[in-house]
């Protein structure tokens, strides 16, 4: 099969594609023959080893010292069933799933071997490039916007909210009956705004931290605030996620400061798809782009410009 191999730490040209062996199922895996794979922050972080401040080496502990450990990374895909492990009764050849790889990565190939638990059926209103885009970042905002128990009427403020997890944020706290407020540039305020938000903050033209407003809720996917910076901005009783936290966010995190790794829960899964079938959540895709051609979508990633996702198509 094909795939994309990342043989050592380095800019998007160290991605390449290449032959490799088929992957196969072990025991309570499935094999999926990927139609759409997400080009996500995470797999370029890993690729590039730009990891969080404080958590550089630890990140390379895990991951591996000089390279990756995992050669193939891709996290969130969708495609069809092309074969099945011992014990798995869930799911049947020719079956259109969605899902994740988690940290054993594996997605960015014509086939990957995953865990039928982390695998759910995909709507056949919905594509599958539409699915693997909206995982890595609904999954994310999902998770953190349940964490802290958003209600109707609440107000919600997303730093970053044209990115892949700040679109999904805006779009799904709208849907919850939250007033959002969203912080982008200049040029995806329009966007923003058909995302759900009744205000846009220019960040170009205006300081995130000098705002008037106070929020029940502020998720930070890009690492603007911190908990220092973010706690003025929060009404009583309010909550301050910093979902792009380094080690001295996470070390700080406590009371109204949340922050970590967020879950991949399958039933957020079927929640995400269902909503993109029913057409209430956009997976704002900027760009398919062949598997051949990963450096590029890497390279949309690296440029911090990005908006919504990237998938590529093997």
């Amino acid at each position: 099969m094909r795939a994309v191999v990342v043989e050592r730490y380095g800019p998007p040209e160290v991605a390449r594609v290449v032959e490799v062996a088929d992957a196969s199922p072990g025991k309570g895996e499935v094999v999926v023959r990927v139609r759409a794979a997400a080009v996500t922050a995470g797999d370029a972080r890993v690729r590039g080893a730009a990891f969080p401040a404080g958590m550089r080496w630890g990140a390379r502990l895990a991951l591996g010292i000089r390279k990756p450990r995992r050669a193939i990374l891709g996290m969130s895909f969708s495609g069809v069933v092309d074969a099945l492990g011992e014990g798995v009764t869930a799911f049947a050849v020719g079956d259109e799933v969605s899902g994740t790889t988690g940290a054993r990565f594996g997605a960015h190939a014509e086939l990957v071997a995953v865990a039928a638990e982390r695998l759910v059926p995909k709507p056949a209103g919905v594509s599958h490039e539409a699915a693997a885009a909206v995982l890595f970042g609904g999954l994310t905002a999902l998770h953190f916007l349940d964490a802290v128990g958003l209600a109707a009427g609440r107000s919600v403020l997303v730093v970053g909210a044209s990115g892949a997890v700040g679109s999904s944020a805006v779009q799904l706290a709208r849907i919850a009956g939250a007033r959002v407020t969203g912080v982008t540039s200049g040029r995806n305020a329009g966007l923003v705004r058909a995302l759900g938000a009744e205000r846009v903050v220019d960040y170009e033209r205006e300081d995130v931290t000098a705002l008037d407003d106070r929020f029940d809720v502020i998720l930070d996917t890009v690492g603007t605030l911190s908990a220092r910076t973010g706690r003025p901005l929060l009404r009583e009783g309010g909550t301050l996620v910093l979902i792009a936290g380094g080690l001295r966010d996470m070390l700080s995190a406590r009371g109204d400061v949340k922050t970590g790794v967020a879950g991949e829960k399958p039933e957020h899964m079927r929640r995400l798809l269902a909503l993109l079938d029913a057409r209430e959540l956009d997976p704002v895709l900027q760009e398919t782009i062949p598997l051949a051609e990963i450096a590029r979508a890497y390279e949309i990633v690296d440029s911090h410009r990005k908006i919504g996702n990237v998938v590529v198509v093997p």
